[in-house]
């Protein structure tokens, strides 16, 4: 590993709308979890290349380049030869334009992430090949007005980043204000997608890509796409997990018991996520948001390709470990051995 020179980006700019839908930017740019991204890499005596010579360990800015061309081209001229796309990614990011400069890349295709991050049109991809998906529209504000559903109703961004913006309608009058709260909001587009409430238990799956691993001290290599142990979510707010940003996921999720994790159920559902992720080809950890219907079957309803990666490598953010962090405890990984095992499934950028 010591042969990387690793850089870690973060996001300086809201991404592109696309079809007037909106992914909105997080407040930080996920510089927070980038800079405990690159700390962990120090911890693990790995090279790490920050904007400033002796950062600072609790200014995340000190540790994480803007994904702009200016950034991105910053740290290839400090030595970088890694760089960890720890940002929204989408067609014609600055990142493709170093494709001749022989870089290896942690993180998702930019193609991909623009297609799949559009919620509707990744979960009827996934319910064409066959997978447990509830049935969604896509809604404007006008729409709302003139269509008769079934209530309770769950209404979302199309390009939204977890739980914000997600809210229940269990009425007509419901989903008239929420559609317009979101819509009149700017946030998220002139579009917002409805879908069917699910009403039972809330799980969600990690997936990692295809690799080679070090697991409980052993080599290991996975030819598949593959699940790390699954999360229950807990202590909703309105029928919705909080989001991260509000809450600290450890106060809301755990590691499901022993007994459910050799049950059929959750083997079953986590098997069919790691086929979401094989069908787009993700590249790296990807997040999948799992709820049991009425029937009391699991469904997948959210699929992340840009999963929190906060954890506790800083001292002063013991509390802050995100969902696959949890995930990865479950197999005995500190948050040192979760970034090394990503880090080494890079790829090369051609």
């Amino acid at each position: 590993m010591n042969k990387f020179k690793v850089a870690i980006l973060y996001q300086s700019k809201l991404p592109p709308q696309i079809d007037g839908i909106i992914k909105p930017l997080k407040e930080g740019g996920y510089s927070d979890s980038g800079a405990d991204i690159a700390v962990a890499i120090l911890q693990n005596n790995n090279r790490i290349i920050t904007p400033v010579d002796s950062p600072r360990m609790k200014k995340d800015l000190d540790w994480v380049f803007p994904d702009s061309e200016t950034g991105i081209k910053k740290a290839v001229v400090k030595g970088a030869n890694l760089i960890w796309l720890n940002t929204v990614l989408y067609d014609k990011h600055p990142i493709l334009k170093f494709k001749d400069n022989n870089i290896l890349i942690v993180g998702q295709k930019p193609k991909h992430v623009e297609v799949f991050d559009n919620k509707f049109y990744t979960n009827n991809l996934l319910r064409d090949k066959h997978l447990p998906v509830p049935f969604s529209y896509i809604l404007s504000q006008d729409h709302s007005k003139r269509n008769k559903f079934n209530y309770p109703l769950v209404i979302k961004p199309i390009r939204g980043r977890g739980s914000q913006g997600v809210l229940v309608a269990h009425n007509e009058k419901d989903l008239k204000n929420g559609i317009s709260k979101l819509i009149s909001s700017k946030i998220y587009g002139n579009k917002a997608m409805i879908e069917e409430f699910l009403p039972g238990k809330e799980i969600t799956i990690t997936v990692m890509p295809p690799g080679n691993y070090i697991i409980k001290k052993k080599n290991v290599r996975k030819n598949n796409h593959w699940s790390l142990p699954a999360v229950e979510r807990f202590n909703h707010i309105d029928d919705i997990a909080p989001y991260n940003g509000v809450v600290a996921v450890i106060n809301n999720s755990k590691i499901v018991s022993d007994n459910e994790l050799k049950s059929d159920e959750i083997k079953e559902i986590s098997r069919k996520c790691e086929i979401a992720a094989n069908l787009i080809d993700a590249k790296a950890p990807i997040r999948i948001d799992c709820r049991k219907n009425l029937n009391n079957y699991y469904q997948i309803f959210d699929l992340n390709l840009k999963p929190n990666m906060t954890g506790s490598s800083r001292t002063h953010r013991k509390d802050q470990d995100s969902l696959t962090m949890i995930a990865a405890s479950g197999i005995g990984w500190s948050y040192q051995d979760l970034i090394s095992n990503i880090l080494a499934q890079h790829w090369k950028l051609i």
